[in-house]
């Protein structure tokens, strides 16, 4: 399967074993989403299960906070993450905190799709990576798969989750898996690269990251999209780098990666997202209090550029493998 395909088949597993998850959003019924991630879900679970609704996010994350209340799972997508901003006050004062001021009787279990990242000329209002502005809010749990296999155990132990799930879906890795550079349109998935998929019911636990190669020279810490651009880097420039997937953002598998630099002694920070006060820096304030004595060279930071998301420009912006290879050789050279 490719990424599409994974995401639509938890939608199926999902509301074929509990009858209390629903399915909507902007065009994700009849027309079966933007991407069609929800193709066909209308058809087979019928229009009450399977609904488009209005243009309008806060409506479409507020109702299902309601419904949530009332005993349903809702699975909901936000057409791309640049269009989150009107939900965000429902995401953040309702339903992050429902459970806690409620003293535990109400939980919020709701799950919030929503395609992230650039890499398809999208331009600046279709292609942010907001993922900080939710690993920030207390009660958010935060999801960024990289391949079908994940996308599909992930998204499924997050309909399953107690308490709301903002769901980031790499748009750039939907159909295949990207090495960063421009040429490389599609590269169909391989069996190696986590495409093959199980049918029926499986789920990964929130929260365990992955090591995706192992390596003695120094530590790439990633996630998405930017697990494949550090594939290639290492690949291209044959440093022999160890390559962490963390999956989870919230929580975070701090202890992997803390092992994993205890025994390289150096580390990489790679998000697409703006630099300033993006998620690497948590990772990299985290990395240097647990691992100080470890480390052998600064940490590290390859992201994008602290401005709006270029259109005419994407590739310059897009932290691809050549500044991987810079940042890892600058790094060694400490």
């Amino acid at each position: 399967m490719n990424l599409v395909e994974a995401i639509r088949d938890a939608h199926v597993v999902a509301m074929e074993r509990d009858e209390t998850v629903v399915v909507f959003g902007e065009d994700v019924g009849f027309f079966g989403g933007v991407f069609r991630c929800t193709q066909g879900l209308q058809e087979r679970f019928g229009t009450h299960r399977c609904f488009d609704t209005p243009i309008s996010e806060s409506g479409i994350v507020g109702a299902a906070i309601g419904m949530a209340t009332n005993g349903l799972r809702p699975c909901v997508e936000i057409q791309f993450a640049d269009y989150m901003y009107p939900a965000y006050d429902q995401i953040v004062s309702e339903a992050a905190r429902l459970r806690h001021r409620s003293a535990g009787d109400f939980t919020a279990p709701i799950t919030v799709r929503m395609p992230t990242g650039g890499g398809i000329f999208g331009g600046q209002t279709h292609s942010q990576s907001p993922e900080a502005l939710f690993t920030h809010v207390a009660g958010l749990t935060t999801i960024v798969p990289s391949n079908p296999y994940d996308a599909k155990g992930l998204l499924l132990a997050a309909i399953e989750s107690p308490d709301p799930v903002m769901f980031l879906e790499p748009k750039r890795l939907y159909h295949g898996a990207f090495t960063g550079r421009p040429d490389d349109r599609v590269l169909p998935w391989k069996e190696h690269e986590l495409g093959d998929v199980p049918d029926g019911h499986y789920t990964i636990p929130i929260g365990e990251a992955a090591i995706r190669r192992e390596g003695s020279a120094l530590t790439i810490v990633a996630y998405g999209t930017m697990v494949h651009v550090a594939a290639t880097a290492v690949t291209e420039s044959g440093i022999d780098a160890e390559i962490i997937d963390l999956r989870s953002l919230v929580p975070l598998d701090i202890d992997l990666v803390v092992a994993s630099v205890e025994r390289t002694g150096r580390c990489i920070v790679l998000h697409e997202a703006t630099r300033t006060s993006g998620f690497g820096a948590e990772l990299a304030a985290l990395i240097q209090s647990k691992a100080f004595f470890s480390l052998e060279a600064p940490v590290r930071r390859v992201t994008g550029w602290d401005t709006p998301y270029p259109h005419a420009q994407e590739w310059d912006y897009f932290p691809g493998p050549d500044r991987v290879i810079r940042a890892m050789e600058e790094t060694l050279a400490i």
